[in-house]
């Protein structure tokens, strides 16, 4: 086929245009059978997209369960380590109940203590003074029979006056000597306890008299005492006090017993039953010193 000179004839031309045709469908088909260009559009008009399926590292997985699971641990350890700060203080709070449970009962142990050696040291001088109504190498020895006589003579305005088998008790109100629950003689007290001395002196200058202290049964909070015992304890010294260093009284006369809330003279259920149980009574023996 030649290009020279004359112009190609209508069949070359036909010719010509089905290559050109033909290259350019070829060319079109070339590209429209490309898939691996994501740039291009697919069959169904829409864009390229990633593959919904992405192959995972089984390691990556086996790290991050891994991680998980020490992030647990981690959160249990710090949960277990407030429970035991927790029980910590518990525990010490528990103790520190326990050793004032255990101060506390060692005080009520040694008062105890202390209490019952003086009930027995009070049960040995009353059983000595009680001597004299028991034999003695074959001889009874009865009570002084002046001592009824002497205690008839006593006038001690309204202080009850009473004869208590071989015994003397003079009945003095505690309110009348001290505030309730203190050890402590109020002012006017003097003008109760003087008259007593005086008459004792007189009438009986060489009788044992013993000097007890009684309570109600009223619980002692916050006072200078804490039981009644004690409370009984230190009133009947304040009048020995009293009657030895104001009165003149001998101190070998004399000797003090702490009774309490024992032998009650009336009920602790009214409050007249409880004033009259708060006493001091003064005991005549017949026995001289």
């Amino acid at each position: 086929m030649s290009f020279t000179g004359s112009s190609p004839s209508p069949t070359q031309n036909r010719r010509y245009h089905l290559l050109a045709v033909t290259w350019l469908l070829a060319i079109i088909g070339g590209l429209q059978g490309c898939s691996q260009n994501p740039y291009l559009a697919n069959t169904a008009g829409g864009t390229w997209q990633l593959p919904q399926s992405v192959a995972v590292n089984p390691a990556d997985a086996q790290v991050a369960e891994l991680n998980r699971r020490v992030q647990l641990l981690d959160d249990n350890n710090r949960q277990l380590h407030t429970q035991l700060a927790q029980s910590e203080q518990q525990s010490q709070v528990y103790r520190d109940e326990l050793n004032l449970v255990r101060s506390q009962l060692s005080d009520t142990t040694q008062r105890l203590e202390s209490t019952a050696i003086a009930a027995k040291e009070a049960e040995k001088r009353v059983r000595g003074f009680q001597a004299s109504t028991q034999v003695r190498a074959g001889a009874t020895i009865q009570a002084n029979t002046n001592l009824i006589q002497s205690a008839n003579q006593l006038n001690l305005g309204g202080i009850p006056v009473e004869k208590n088998g071989d015994v003397i008790r003079i009945v003095i109100p505690a309110d009348q000597l001290f505030q309730p629950g203190t050890t402590q003689l109020l002012p006017q007290a003097a003008t109760v306890l003087d008259p007593i001395a005086g008459q004792l002196r007189h009438l009986f200058p060489r009788q044992r008299i013993g000097i007890e202290g009684y309570t109600d049964d009223a619980p002692l909070y916050g006072g200078q005492v804490a039981t009644s015992h004690q409370l009984a304890a230190g009133q009947s010294a304040s009048v020995l006090e009293f009657l030895t260093r104001r009165a003149g009284m001998p101190t070998q006369q004399l000797f003090t017993v702490a009774q309490g809330a024992n032998n009650p003279r009336q009920p602790n259920t009214t409050a007249p039953g409880r004033a009259a149980n708060r006493r001091i009574e003064l005991v005549i023996y017949p026995e001289t010193f």
